[in-house]
């Protein structure tokens, strides 16, 4: 369960500048894309990390590193959007911590649905979620129909899975939900009722449509998208 004090800042952005996100959203974002594409442990070390973050951003990895050093210790892991994957031998150094090593990284189960909320991964996103949803347990015959919808969803309009998911994520991350792994259709519910009220109010009137009502319908929004 997510610490009430750690609050993940992925989605801040200024209050004058609503399109541009916070140093500590760029930062917690990076973060966890950084996690989220690295497999090799050495280069999932907080040093590594910065280094990753500050050269994809043209700046100094030591004007950050203080900066990712609390995003892991005081919000991500206490979060549960991050947990220490292990220890990294020192070869050289202070004896204590040759022994103790060097920890690196690594996303828990809801660090890697968090990130695929992060546009900054791209299509990767569609395989984070489809393998989520697919290694998903049916444990009632509701996640059953959510897990087969969202695959489906994932097929046919990609988009509108990533607009469900993030309005999750964003719940999580404004504490309107303590956690959002595993996914239940309860939790599903509570956050995105009213949500997606104009999705499914469009759907079920288009099924009475008639066919030319219908391609009026698919001109119109070819015209204004």
């Amino acid at each position: 369960m997510k610490q009430s004090t750690a609050h993940i800042a992925i989605f801040d952005t200024f209050k004058t500048k609503k399109n541009k996100f916070t140093g500590e959203a760029k930062r917690q974002r990076g973060i966890i894309t950084h996690l989220a594409l690295e497999k090799n442990p050495e280069l999932r070390t907080r040093t590594s990390i910065a280094h990753a973050i500050a050269k994809n951003n043209g700046i100094l990895w030591q004007n950050i590193y203080s900066g990712i050093f609390k995003d892991l210790d005081e919000v991500l892991i206490p979060s549960g959007v991050v947990k220490e994957g292990g220890r990294l031998p020192l070869r050289r150094g202070p004896k204590a911590l040759q022994l103790e090593g060097v920890p690196f990284y690594e996303l828990t189960e809801t660090g890697i649905l968090v990130a695929s909320s992060i546009e900054e991964l791209g299509n990767i996103r569609m395989k984070i979620l489809e393998s989520y949803f697919n290694s998903m347990n049916n444990s009632s015959s509701g996640n059953d129909i959510m897990k087969k919808s969202i695959l489906l969803l994932l097929k046919t309009i990609p988009s509108f899975v990533l607009k469900i998911i993030g309005a999750y994520i964003y719940a999580y991350t404004t504490d309107e939900i303590d956690s959002i792994t595993p996914i239940t259709i309860d939790k599903f519910r509570s956050v995105l009722k009213e949500q997606i009220g104009i999705e499914r109010e469009f759907i079920e009137s288009y099924d009475m449509l008639s066919q030319n009502q219908k391609v009026l319908l698919k001109d119109f929004f070819k015209i204004i998208s």
